[in-house]
């Protein structure tokens, strides 16, 4: 790995250091960033208009944390636009899912959230659906910290995701977002990563080039 401009630069041998570096860093400066609101609106604009042409009924998503762009606004608008198109028996009636930790293997699992359904927070303090549906999307939204050259996504570092995806059968299409200055153009895969099918940002499709 090289060095990327304007983070730190560990040991360019300690490859775990370099990517602890990474997200702390692009953390803050998301928690930071002047225009995150104006960019949110940006990038709820390219994923209404990437979902048109999206066959799934059922999508999981992620509740928001650390300055994290929020996908549900545009979700609850597609889900709305599903039940338009429901009253003229042309779809299915959508779902949206958020995650919930299991405690056992790290894996997670999907609940029924709508806006005011019962919430309450997981033992990570994230506010997740209580006592809903459990579904298992077809599309899954994830969250970026950052992401890099062939659709490889650089998270948290707790895995969940990884094992999520281990674990689902079928496998549901992925697809990650973030803003622009999440870009890391020395993000290199490691032998376990495996790429994203998609990302987007407030500029618009990053991944797959096109």
């Amino acid at each position: 790995m090289t060095a990327q401009q304007g983070l730190p630069v560990p040991d360019p041998s300690d490859k775990a250091a370099i990517k602890a570096a990474w997200r702390k860093s692009l953390v803050d400066q998301r928690q930071r960033m002047d225009d995150r609101i104006w960019r949110g609106e940006q990038l709820q604009r390219v994923m209404r208009v990437w979902l048109i042409s999206r066959p799934d009924t059922v999508i999981g998503a992620y509740w928001p944390i650390k300055g994290e762009f929020d996908p549900l606004p545009a979700l609850f608008r597609w889900q709305e636009a599903g039940r338009e198109e429901d009253a003229k028996s042309a779809a299915h009636h959508r779902r949206i899912g958020l995650p919930v930790v299991n405690k056992v293997d790290k894996t997670l699992t999907f609940y029924t959230w709508y806006p005011g359904c019962p919430m309450e927070e997981d033992a990570y303090g994230i506010p997740k659906p209580k006592d809903t549906e459990i579904i298992q999307p077809t599309l899954l939204f994830v969250p970026c910290v950052g992401y890099g050259p062939g659709g490889y996504r650089l998270g948290y570092g707790g895995g969940f995701y990884d094992r999520t995806l281990a674990a689902l059968q079928p496998k549901p299409f992925t697809v990650g977002l973030g803003f622009t200055e999440g870009f890391l153009s020395d993000l290199e895969p490691e032998p376990h990563d495996v790429p994203l099918d998609a990302i987007l940002n407030d500029n618009g499709v990053v991944w797959p080039i096109t």
